[in-house]
């Protein structure tokens, strides 16, 4: 048994051996995205004064951005693996490939994957633009610190959004390296996944940091994930067809830019993206983004001008 697996794995390295390679260049910019902050720590402390080397403002920052992206990384990973490689790739994933026939033969695990990879971008949005927003503006007050400085409200708005998308970003590579270990990548571009898993998180972190910024307290927060961010999850094509739903519910979930984005980044992994529904989709998630950006812009201004 674990002879035929092995041989199983190194027929499926041998068929995706292009995918592979493709996988090992973005596997290196994980490590270095997780090796260049401790890097930098070990820099900084070298470089400050003797006598304000600790405690130092600088040092804690690096210390504590060290820290959270380390763990930011290895949950990424453990998460990806669990998720995609040991429930999907050779546990619930089998027992749906036996009992059920997806359309053009991919197995379910091909079909999960890349919806995966973008609702989780969605959900990744969502936790970082909500809390870490409203404490920024009246609990810790880090952003009247920073206009404290020459910056202007675009630039604390958009810094964030950027550091976001940073976050979005490292989680997409580490989803799409694990999709093509696993064999379940059908093309090359399906590297394009990753930008679209970006547009897919910052299609809620703008809206979400708008609404953060608007709200006077959390308890808003909970009901978001409750009630849309947890049914768009489940309900917008990622686990099943939408056209498993009833037929009100379908409606709703073309409305949503999960289903827009799981679609894309499906087409793209399964290298079956047509132009006009690409077109579509994109056009849907960049409404989403400008409308966000320019909400976040208002809300921004009113909460960080009073």
């Amino acid at each position: 048994m674990g002879t035929a697996r092995g041989r199983s794995l190194a027929s499926r390295i041998r068929q995706h051996r292009v995918e592979v390679a493709l996988a090992l260049p973005l596997f290196a910019y994980v490590v270095l995205l997780t090796v260049a902050p401790i890097v930098d720590t070990i820099r900084l402390s070298l470089t400050a004064p003797l006598d304000a080397r600790f405690p130092s403002l600088v040092n804690y920052q690096a210390l504590f951005a060290s820290e959270v992206f380390r763990t930011a990384v290895l949950n990424t990973v453990l998460v990806a693996l669990f998720s995609l490689g040991l429930q999907l790739g050779v546990g619930l994933g089998v027992f749906v490939d036996r009992s059920t026939d997806l359309a053009d033969g991919i197995s379910y695990l091909e079909f999960v994957a890349p919806g995966l990879m973008a609702a989780t971008a969605m959900q990744l949005a969502m936790f970082e633009s909500s809390w870490p927003v409203l404490s920024a503006i009246k609990w810790d007050r880090q952003y009247h610190a920073m206009l404290a400085t020459p910056l202007r409200v675009g630039d604390v708005l958009l810094g964030h959004q950027a550091f976001i998308a940073g976050r979005i970003l490292m989680t997409a590579t580490v989803y799409l390296v694990v999709i093509t270990a696993f064999g379940a990548i059908a093309s090359p571009l399906g590297v394009l996944a990753i930008p679209v898993a970006l547009l897919v998180g910052l299609s809620f972190s703008l809206p979400i940091a708008a609404w953060a910024a608007h709200s006077e307290s959390e308890a808003s927060f909970v009901a978001i994930f409750r009630f849309l961010i947890l049914p768009m999850f489940l309900f917008s094509g990622t686990f099943f067809p939408i056209e498993q739903l009833p037929g009100f519910l379908q409606v709703v979930a073309l409305l949503t830019p999960t289903y827009h984005g799981v679609a894309l980044a499906r087409d793209i992994v399964l290298a079956r993206a047509d132009l006009m529904p690409s077109v579509l989709h994109l056009a849907v998630l960049g409404a989403f983004i400008v409308t966000g950006t320019l909400a976040a812009l208002v809300t921004f201004q009113r909460a960080l001008r009073e």
